[in-house]
């Protein structure tokens, strides 16, 4: 059978569709609430959710490195990768021997397109469907409330040492604009670092976001962040319902309320 994935490349696959080794922990969640927890055998170290996978199946490495002989003795049916995650040469080379499904997410409609995409491959489209609509439900709600709240600027950061940020181009900043955030840094592209000397040059941020991840920010980096950046409000941010494209984005319009208290 011939699918297309997000990066419009055509992958030939033998139905039906049993061992799946997924490198996008997103992904990974994905795949268990559709049901599909039995035909994972594969995943990565950074696939935390549900917290119990990684004791279930076989750890082949990270987003970034993957062990290529544990893959071998997997003998996956398909490969779950995405433009983001994952390098370019992971994808080239274990297209070479097994199917390779390659996500590509900026925005909610191509979240719900891989959806459903995952729908078709695995015939789970009515589960599909239901989270969709799911989706599609919470999102309705928070457009409703959040349409008359004032527009504050902010600054969403992913890292330090250095200080690197979400710009133009990327899940995170798509999700702020959802939020009516305006993302001062939007101009940017991808995740730009930033100095300290511009750090100190920014003015009118109503909001400092510290991530939770790909850096795990703390309440002690508040304080280091105040310093950076004076006479503003800086908080700690879930970064898996700004970052996270599958069904995590049910409860991500839940959360988003909590930051327009």
């Amino acid at each position: 059978m011939m699918y297309t994935d997000q990066m419009h490349r055509k992958i030939s696959l033998s139905l039906p569709v049993r061992r799946v080794i997924s490198l996008v922990p997103s992904q990974t969640e994905l795949l268990v609430s559709l049901g599909l927890s039995n035909c994972i055998v594969g995943v990565t170290k950074f696939c935390v959710h549900p917290e119990n996978i990684r004791s279930q199946k076989v750890i082949v490495g990270g987003t970034k490195k993957v062990n290529y002989e544990k893959i071998k003795k997997i003998n996956p049916d398909i490969i779950l990768c995405n433009k983001e995650e994952n390098t370019k040469e992971i994808v080239e080379q274990l297209q070479n021997d097994y199917p390779v499904h390659v996500s590509d997410v900026s925005t909610i409609s191509e979240a719900l397109e891989m959806i459903r995409q995952y729908g078709e491959i695995f015939d789970k489209r009515d589960e599909a469907g239901a989270l969709i609509s799911k989706i599609l439900f919470e999102k309705k709600s928070f457009d409703d409330f959040v349409r008359n709240m004032p527009q504050k600027r902010v600054a969403y950061f992913i890292w330090k040492d250095p200080w690197m940020v979400a710009g133009k181009g990327t899940f995170v900043d798509y999700m702020l604009k959802e939020n009516g955030f305006i993302n001062v840094f939007g101009d940017k592209k991808r995740y730009p670092e930033i100095s300290k000397e511009e750090l100190k040059t920014i003015r009118g941020l109503d909001i400092v976001m510290l991530s939770s991840e790909p850096y795990p920010f703390s309440e002690k980096h508040i304080d280091e962040a105040k310093r950076e950046i004076t006479n503003t409000n800086v908080i700690l941010v879930d970064g898996e319902y700004f970052s996270w494209y599958g069904s995590r984005l049910v409860g991500a319009f839940r959360y988003f309320r909590t930051l327009h208290s």
